[in-house]
């Protein structure tokens, strides 16, 4: 059976944009012209050698009714909530973090001179987990599964399954590909995603094309570009003279209202209220 291919539905630049305490990066997914790919909320790509823009990391502050999902490529970022959480992340890693029904965290760079390059995601939560209790999976470099292919293409499967391969994050309710995939220059590769699933790739270093079929290769992307995909179970990536890396996304829609202020992702405004007001007593419960 032939390969249902999936086109290009929509093609945004990321935009510059700064977080946290003056941490500059580029935002693709979440911004004014993308506010959201169900179950996708935010997709940020931060990058620098120079100190000044990721010194200030990003303080305590709280979330409710979404995940977080960080995975670095250089540098190291340390990781603390009010529940007594600890961690670091490094490159290669990653931490899916399920804020639940409330965590106060902080991400602080341990980095003080160099790069210091990684993303961050949002995932929604449906309305039965919003108030789950928080958990953590955090995944060392070792433990993503990486597939050399035959034609040089590295894919590292963080969630969900690729060639054979199955990523370490699991329970996610909305079934998650969470895919770091890096082409050769001018080779062209299908890569099978889940029918069905709303699905995006992110393109973080090089230039190429992605969708079309057989026939064609078809829009052209470039590093700080997202590409958002039609259904089908397959898409076509094509990597130019300089190679092309990408963070591909898929997920299951949860087809819920989403109401958002800041750092709380509810289905209500009234949900959203009850967060601000839990934070601002100090009863938010994790």
């Amino acid at each position: 059976m032939l390969p249902d291919y999936r086109d290009v539905h929509m093609l945004l630049p990321a935009y510059a944009m700064t977080d946290g305490a003056g941490v500059r990066l580029k935002r693709s997914l979440g911004s004014a012209e993308l506010e959201y790919l169900d179950p996708f909320l935010m997709l940020d790509e931060f990058k620098s050698d120079d100190s000044r823009d990721y010194a200030g990391g990003f303080p305590d502050h709280p979330h409710r009714g979404f995940e977080t999902v960080t995975y670095m490529l250089a540098g190291e970022f340390e990781h603390k909530d009010h529940l007594g959480n600890h961690g670091v992340l490094k490159p290669g890693s990653v931490q899916w973090m399920t804020a639940g029904r409330g965590i106060v965290h902080s991400e602080m760079p341990l980095t003080t001179s160099g790069l210091v390059w990684g993303f961050q995601m949002w995932v929604n939560l449906p309305q039965t987990d919003k108030m789950c209790l928080p958990r953590y999976q955090d995944i060392e470099a070792e433990q993503i599964p990486e597939v050399l292919r035959e034609d040089g293409t590295l894919v590292r499967v963080i969630a969900g399954r690729a060639f054979g391969s199955t990523g370490p994050v699991n329970g996610i309710a909305v079934d998650p590909t969470l895919l770091d995939v890096r082409i050769p220059a001018g080779v062209t590769m299908d890569l099978p995603l889940p029918v069905g699933h709303n699905a995006f790739v992110y393109a973080y270093e090089g230039r190429g094309a992605v969708g079309g079929d057989r026939k064609e290769v078809g829009i052209p992307i470039g590093s700080g570009m997202v590409a958002v995909l039609e259904d089908g179970d397959t898409v076509r990536l094509k990597a130019g003279e300089q190679g092309l890396k990408l963070i591909v996304g898929a997920g299951r829609s949860l087809g819920e209202p989403v109401a958002r202020l800041g750092p709380f992702v509810m289905n209500t405004r009234e949900e959203v209220m009850r967060a601000v007001d839990d934070f601002n007593r100090g009863t938010f419960l994790g």
